[in-house]
């Protein structure tokens, strides 16, 4: 059954986008759970979940930027 080079670039897309947004959510959820695991174990609240959901969003952003370049 031949398919649609249109529905294939379509669904492509539609799968770099949906790695994009995930990577982007992983990225932040790990960093600030680091934070709020460093958090604990240092005494520091709430200095180092803020870090890492800083550093988590920078990340998460870089690569959804470098995801959605190839769209």
């Amino acid at each position: 059954m031949p398919t649609d080079p249109e529905t294939e670039e379509t669904n492509r897309k539609s799968g770099v986008a949906y790695a994009a947004a995930l990577t982007l959510f992983a990225s932040v959820i790990t960093l600030a759970g680091l934070g709020w695991v460093l958090d604990r174990w240092l005494d520091t609240k709430p200095w180092m979940l803020v870090a890492g959901l800083v550093l988590g969003s920078a990340a998460g952003f870089y690569q959804f930027v470098r995801l959605t370049s190839k769209l």
